[in-house]
């Protein structure tokens, strides 16, 4: 793939940062910054102004490289293809937990978790959803609304559904729709799992997931399986059943770009949480200087400047320990 070289064309996580992907490359440090060779040449890639730098395959970069994007508080993700699998994470773009601590507020209360799976659940319906309805009622709803979903596809494309049903060890046993429906989901999570990192929240804080590793990455997936990975799975296993399990990544890729999915996940992200569009505030001073230890949680006054003992006027430098 040809390294964009306009870098004013990416998609935005906010406003003054930008996501950068790339494969079949090599990253080296260039001064204060990196640069991205391929056949094509050298792309000079200022690390301020950039929040994530996505590593797919083929993919060489230096320990020069990555101290130096890390320094600037660019996070670093290893990816497949696109960005449709994410395998490991470096450092983020802000050093605050302020998205996190958020996160975790909303989840641990039950009225306000409630709060943010009605939200959850309204972005997936067109029409209003009563006020009155209880969190069972909607999950009926829900299954109505996907069962229709699998319909549609299957009346549109002419693909044969018998139901949502497929086996971890018996993965050439299921037939081709299921395969294909699973491949495109985990190219799905993949992505919202590089955007739930990129934004400082936590991938295990599920609101209607819970008890999984990526709870969050899978409540942030379900918005956005009617829109890609089912009309998609459909699409393409109507087209052939041969080389399903790479074709399917690239269909999703390709409809992941063209429905700009990158630009709509923080956003909404920020939406279901009951955030502005810019999310928290982050905290300046320690993203300022990333040895700043952050605030201190006090029972009563709640957080105090980093670095004070209230009880002896002397800095935590200064402290024996």
């Amino acid at each position: 793939m040809a390294i964009i070289k306009d870098l004013n064309i990416l998609p935005r996580i906010r406003d003054s940062l930008s996501y950068l992907y790339t494969d079949h490359c090599r990253i080296d440090q260039e001064a204060k910054a990196v640069a991205i060779q391929n056949s094509d040449g050298k792309t000079p890639v200022p690390c301020a102004d950039l929040s994530t730098l996505m590593l797919g395959p083929g993919t060489t970069i230096t320990h020069a490289a990555v101290k130096t994007l890390t320094e600037n508080g660019c996070l670093i993700i290893w990816s497949g293809e696109e960005g449709v699998r994410t395998y490991a994470q470096g450092m983020g773009e802000t050093r605050s937990s302020k998205n996190l601590l958020k996160q975790a507020e909303l989840w641990a209360d039950t009225d306000s978790r409630l709060e943010v799976v009605y939200r959850m659940y309204q972005m997936r319906f067109k029409e209003p959803l009563p006020s009155s309805l209880t969190i069972q009622q909607i999950r009926g709803m829900e299954g109505i609304r996907v069962r229709e979903l699998y319909a549609q596809a299957s009346l549109e494309t002419g693909v044969t559904w018998n139901g949502r049903s497929y086996k971890r060890g018996g993965w050439n046993a299921t037939d081709p729709i299921n395969r294909a429906l699973s491949a495109a989901n985990s190219c799905l999570y993949g992505i919202c799992h590089s955007a739930v990192l990129s934004a400082g929240y936590s991938p295990a804080l599920g609101f209607m997931h819970t008890g999984k590793m990526l709870s969050f990455v899978y409540d942030v997936a379900d918005l956005y399986k009617a829109d890609l990975s089912i009309p998609t799975a459909f699409r393409v296993v109507s087209e052939s059943t041969s080389n399903l399990d790479a074709r399917i990544r690239k269909a999703c890729r390709d409809a992941f770009h063209r429905q700009r999915l990158l630009q709509r996940i923080v956003p909404d992200i920020h939406h279901v949480l009951g955030q502005t569009k810019k999310g928290l505030d982050l905290s300046p001073s320690v993203d300022r200087d990333a040895s700043i230890p952050g605030e201190l949680w006090d029972p009563i006054e709640g957080e105090l400047e980093g670095g004070t003992n209230r009880g002896d006027d002397f800095s935590i430098s200064e402290q024996p320990w």
